[in-house]
Protein backbone atom coordinates (compact mmCIF):
# COMPACT_ATOMS: atom_id res chain seq x y z
CA UNK A 1 0.00 0.00 0.00
CA UNK A 2 0.99 3.54 -0.40
CA UNK A 3 3.25 4.98 2.28
CA UNK A 4 2.00 8.53 4.12
CA UNK A 5 4.18 11.06 2.27
CA UNK A 6 2.34 9.49 -1.31
CA UNK A 7 -1.15 9.17 0.54
CA UNK A 8 -0.60 13.40 1.40
CA UNK A 9 0.51 13.80 -2.05
CA UNK A 10 -2.59 12.27 -3.52
CA UNK A 11 -4.96 14.22 -1.32
CA UNK A 12 -2.53 17.34 -2.03
CA UNK A 13 -3.73 16.28 -5.52
CA UNK A 14 -7.56 16.50 -5.12
CA UNK A 15 -7.51 19.29 -3.21
CA UNK A 16 -6.12 21.36 -6.08
CA UNK A 17 -8.07 19.55 -8.60
CA UNK A 18 -11.43 20.67 -6.58
CA UNK A 19 -9.73 23.96 -6.62
CA UNK A 20 -9.47 24.44 -10.08
CA UNK A 21 -12.80 22.91 -10.76
CA UNK A 22 -14.47 25.63 -8.54
CA UNK A 23 -12.81 28.54 -9.97
CA UNK A 24 -13.10 26.86 -13.90
CA UNK A 25 -16.05 24.83 -14.45
CA UNK A 26 -19.62 26.32 -14.51
CA UNK A 27 -20.98 23.26 -12.95
CA UNK A 28 -19.02 23.35 -10.27
CA UNK A 29 -19.20 26.82 -9.37
CA UNK A 30 -22.87 26.62 -9.24
CA UNK A 31 -23.23 23.79 -6.18
CA UNK A 32 -23.83 24.91 -3.33
CA UNK A 33 -24.19 22.87 0.38
CA UNK A 34 -27.77 22.46 -0.49
CA UNK A 35 -27.33 21.42 -3.90
CA UNK A 36 -24.62 18.58 -3.05
CA UNK A 37 -26.81 16.98 -0.24
CA UNK A 38 -29.15 14.82 -1.99
CA UNK A 39 -26.19 13.55 -4.05
CA UNK A 40 -23.82 12.93 -1.34
CA UNK A 41 -26.77 10.94 0.37
CA UNK A 42 -26.92 8.95 -3.25
CA UNK A 43 -23.56 8.26 -2.96
CA UNK A 44 -23.70 7.21 0.67
CA UNK A 45 -26.38 4.62 -0.68
CA UNK A 46 -24.04 3.59 -3.50
CA UNK A 47 -21.27 2.99 -1.74
CA UNK A 48 -23.37 0.67 0.96
CA UNK A 49 -24.47 -1.30 -2.08
CA UNK A 50 -20.85 -1.83 -3.10
CA UNK A 51 -20.05 -2.88 0.37
CA UNK A 52 -22.95 -5.57 0.63
CA UNK A 53 -21.86 -7.01 -2.42
CA UNK A 54 -18.45 -7.34 -1.14
CA UNK A 55 -17.02 -5.26 -4.42
CA UNK A 56 -13.72 -3.70 -3.22
CA UNK A 57 -13.10 -2.26 -6.43
CA UNK A 58 -16.21 -0.41 -6.21
CA UNK A 59 -16.45 0.05 -2.44
CA UNK A 60 -12.47 2.04 -3.50
CA UNK A 61 -14.07 3.99 -6.59
CA UNK A 62 -17.08 4.98 -4.20
CA UNK A 63 -15.19 6.11 -1.36
CA UNK A 64 -13.52 8.14 -3.77
CA UNK A 65 -16.99 10.10 -4.97
CA UNK A 66 -17.68 10.75 -1.01
CA UNK A 67 -14.51 11.73 -0.68
CA UNK A 68 -14.87 14.20 -3.54
CA UNK A 69 -17.89 15.56 -1.76
CA UNK A 70 -16.30 16.08 1.76
CA UNK A 71 -13.36 18.50 -0.18
CA UNK A 72 -16.42 19.90 -1.81
CA UNK A 73 -18.26 21.21 1.06
CA UNK A 74 -15.11 22.39 2.33
CA UNK A 75 -14.50 24.00 -0.02
CA UNK A 76 -17.68 25.78 0.07
CA UNK A 77 -16.93 26.65 3.96
CA UNK A 78 -13.72 28.30 2.95
CA UNK A 79 -15.48 30.62 0.42
CA UNK A 80 -17.38 32.14 3.49
CA UNK A 81 -14.29 32.21 5.78
CA UNK A 82 -16.52 29.55 7.76
CA UNK A 83 -14.70 26.57 8.16
CA UNK A 84 -11.37 24.71 5.83
CA UNK A 85 -10.88 20.89 4.94
CA UNK A 86 -8.10 21.40 7.96
CA UNK A 87 -11.03 22.66 9.89
CA UNK A 88 -13.01 20.03 9.10
CA UNK A 89 -10.09 17.08 9.78
CA UNK A 90 -8.86 18.92 13.23
CA UNK A 91 -12.19 19.10 14.59
CA UNK A 92 -13.14 15.05 13.93
CA UNK A 93 -8.80 14.56 15.19
CA UNK A 94 -9.97 16.76 18.71
CA UNK A 95 -13.40 14.80 19.15
CA UNK A 96 -11.91 11.19 18.68
CA UNK A 97 -9.13 12.40 21.39
CA UNK A 98 -11.53 13.62 23.76
CA UNK A 99 -13.83 10.46 23.20
CA UNK A 100 -11.42 7.69 23.59
CA UNK A 101 -9.72 8.19 27.07
CA UNK A 102 -8.85 4.74 27.23
CA UNK A 103 -5.99 5.57 24.50
CA UNK A 104 -5.49 8.98 25.00
CA UNK A 105 -5.97 9.70 28.58
CA UNK A 106 -5.71 7.47 31.85
CA UNK A 107 -9.44 5.29 31.54
CA UNK A 108 -9.62 1.71 31.93
CA UNK A 109 -11.95 -0.36 29.59
CA UNK A 110 -11.88 -3.87 29.61
CA UNK A 111 -14.90 -4.04 26.42
CA UNK A 112 -16.40 -2.56 23.81
CA UNK A 113 -19.62 -1.87 25.65
CA UNK A 114 -17.28 -0.29 27.76
CA UNK A 115 -16.08 1.95 25.14
CA UNK A 116 -19.83 3.08 23.70
CA UNK A 117 -20.80 3.97 27.06
CA UNK A 118 -17.88 6.09 27.79
CA UNK A 119 -18.75 7.55 24.39
CA UNK A 120 -22.24 8.47 25.06
CA UNK A 121 -21.49 9.53 28.92
CA UNK A 122 -18.52 12.25 26.95
CA UNK A 123 -21.20 13.36 24.85
CA UNK A 124 -23.73 14.13 27.48
CA UNK A 125 -20.39 16.25 29.68
CA UNK A 126 -19.74 18.22 25.77
CA UNK A 127 -23.60 19.62 26.60
CA UNK A 128 -25.77 17.05 24.51
CA UNK A 129 -29.10 17.23 26.06
CA UNK A 130 -30.01 13.83 25.24
CA UNK A 131 -27.76 10.88 23.83
CA UNK A 132 -30.37 10.94 21.09
CA UNK A 133 -29.43 14.10 19.83
CA UNK A 134 -27.60 12.56 17.72
CA UNK A 135 -29.62 10.16 15.51
CA UNK A 136 -30.42 12.39 12.52
CA UNK A 137 -34.47 13.00 12.01
CA UNK A 138 -33.61 12.30 7.99
CA UNK A 139 -32.71 8.45 8.91
CA UNK A 140 -34.76 5.95 7.40
CA UNK A 141 -37.31 4.28 9.52
CA UNK A 142 -35.39 1.07 10.14
CA UNK A 143 -31.97 2.56 10.41
CA UNK A 144 -33.49 5.09 12.86
CA UNK A 145 -34.60 2.58 14.99
CA UNK A 146 -31.60 0.80 15.07
CA UNK A 147 -29.22 3.91 16.03
CA UNK A 148 -31.60 5.05 18.72
CA UNK A 149 -31.64 1.21 20.57
CA UNK A 150 -28.04 1.54 20.38
CA UNK A 151 -27.76 5.06 22.13
CA UNK A 152 -30.18 4.42 25.01
CA UNK A 153 -27.94 0.98 25.06
CA UNK A 154 -24.70 3.06 25.52
CA UNK A 155 -26.15 4.62 28.74
CA UNK A 156 -27.74 1.34 30.57
CA UNK A 157 -30.96 1.48 28.97
CA UNK A 158 -31.29 -2.30 27.68
CA UNK A 159 -32.15 -5.60 28.55
CA UNK A 160 -30.42 -8.33 29.69
CA UNK A 161 -30.49 -10.87 27.72
CA UNK A 162 -31.85 -11.79 24.15
CA UNK A 163 -34.56 -14.46 25.59
CA UNK A 164 -36.38 -11.43 27.32
CA UNK A 165 -36.18 -9.45 23.77
CA UNK A 166 -37.53 -12.42 21.87
CA UNK A 167 -40.40 -12.59 24.32
CA UNK A 168 -41.28 -8.56 23.77
CA UNK A 169 -41.28 -9.79 19.92
CA UNK A 170 -43.77 -12.51 20.24
CA UNK A 171 -46.01 -9.93 23.30
CA UNK A 172 -46.13 -7.18 20.33
CA UNK A 173 -46.80 -10.04 17.49
CA UNK A 174 -49.92 -10.73 20.09
CA UNK A 175 -51.25 -7.05 20.48
CA UNK A 176 -50.69 -6.60 16.75
CA UNK A 177 -53.30 -9.62 16.13
CA UNK A 178 -55.70 -8.32 18.63
CA UNK A 179 -55.58 -4.57 16.50
CA UNK A 180 -55.57 -6.88 13.03
CA UNK A 181 -59.31 -8.90 14.89
CA UNK A 182 -60.69 -5.45 16.17
CA UNK A 183 -59.68 -3.84 12.26
CA UNK A 184 -58.86 0.03 14.29
CA UNK A 185 -56.74 0.79 11.61
CA UNK A 186 -54.63 3.16 13.47
CA UNK A 187 -53.81 1.01 16.36
CA UNK A 188 -53.07 -1.34 13.67
CA UNK A 189 -50.35 0.76 12.42
CA UNK A 190 -49.04 1.44 15.82
CA UNK A 191 -48.77 -2.21 16.73
CA UNK A 192 -47.27 -2.94 13.45
CA UNK A 193 -44.24 -0.38 14.34
CA UNK A 194 -44.12 -1.69 17.41
CA UNK A 195 -43.47 -4.99 16.28
CA UNK A 196 -40.85 -3.67 13.66
CA UNK A 197 -38.98 -2.04 16.58
CA UNK A 198 -38.71 -5.10 18.65
CA UNK A 199 -37.26 -6.94 15.86
CA UNK A 200 -35.06 -4.43 14.82
CA UNK A 201 -33.83 -4.61 18.88
CA UNK A 202 -33.90 -8.41 18.67
CA UNK A 203 -31.56 -8.31 15.99
CA UNK A 204 -28.86 -6.17 17.57
CA UNK A 205 -28.97 -8.76 20.54
CA UNK A 206 -28.30 -11.17 17.58
CA UNK A 207 -25.04 -9.16 16.13
CA UNK A 208 -27.01 -8.73 13.03
CA UNK A 209 -27.48 -5.16 11.19
CA UNK A 210 -31.26 -5.44 10.40
CA UNK A 211 -30.60 -2.72 7.19
CA UNK A 212 -28.32 -5.26 6.06
CA UNK A 213 -30.51 -7.99 6.72
CA UNK A 214 -33.15 -7.04 4.93
CA UNK A 215 -31.27 -5.59 1.69
CA UNK A 216 -29.86 -8.82 1.34
CA UNK A 217 -32.85 -10.64 1.22
CA UNK A 218 -34.50 -7.67 -1.14
CA UNK A 219 -31.82 -8.39 -3.70
CA UNK A 220 -32.18 -12.53 -3.16
CA UNK A 221 -36.17 -11.56 -3.80
CA UNK A 222 -35.44 -9.46 -6.69
CA UNK A 223 -33.12 -12.47 -8.08
CA UNK A 224 -35.17 -14.78 -7.85
CA UNK A 225 -37.99 -12.50 -9.08
CA UNK A 226 -36.54 -11.85 -12.11
CA UNK A 227 -35.46 -16.00 -12.93
CA UNK A 228 -39.28 -16.11 -13.02
CA UNK A 229 -39.43 -12.80 -15.59
CA UNK A 230 -36.73 -14.63 -17.60
CA UNK A 231 -38.64 -18.37 -17.51
CA UNK A 232 -42.21 -16.71 -18.15
CA UNK A 233 -40.55 -14.93 -21.49
CA UNK A 234 -39.28 -18.12 -22.56
CA UNK A 235 -42.18 -19.60 -23.10
CA UNK A 236 -43.37 -16.39 -24.45
CA UNK A 237 -45.96 -15.61 -21.49
CA UNK A 238 -46.64 -13.13 -18.98
CA UNK A 239 -46.98 -13.31 -15.51
CA UNK A 240 -50.48 -12.82 -15.77
CA UNK A 241 -51.25 -15.79 -17.98
CA UNK A 242 -49.38 -18.18 -15.36
CA UNK A 243 -51.31 -19.45 -12.47
CA UNK A 244 -49.35 -19.43 -8.92
CA UNK A 245 -48.65 -23.10 -9.27
CA UNK A 246 -46.99 -22.49 -12.39
CA UNK A 247 -45.03 -19.39 -11.23
CA UNK A 248 -43.70 -21.49 -7.95
CA UNK A 249 -42.41 -24.27 -9.93
CA UNK A 250 -39.63 -21.54 -11.26
CA UNK A 251 -39.56 -19.84 -7.90
CA UNK A 252 -38.25 -22.82 -6.05
CA UNK A 253 -35.74 -23.42 -9.36
CA UNK A 254 -34.28 -19.50 -9.30
CA UNK A 255 -34.00 -20.75 -4.47
CA UNK A 256 -31.26 -23.42 -5.94
CA UNK A 257 -29.26 -20.99 -8.25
Amino acid sequence: MNKRELQLKAFDRLLTIMDELREQCPWDKKQTLQTLRHLTIEETYELGDAILENDLKEVKNELGDLLLHIVFYARIGSETNSFDIADVANSICDKLINRHPHIYGDVSVTSEEDVKRNWENIKLKEGKKSVLEGVPNSLPALVKANRIQEKVAGVGFDWERPEQVFEKVNEELSELQEEVNAGNRDKLEAEFGDVLFSIVNYARFLDVNPENALERTNKKFIKRFQYLESKAKEQKRTLKDMSLAEMDVFWEEAKKI
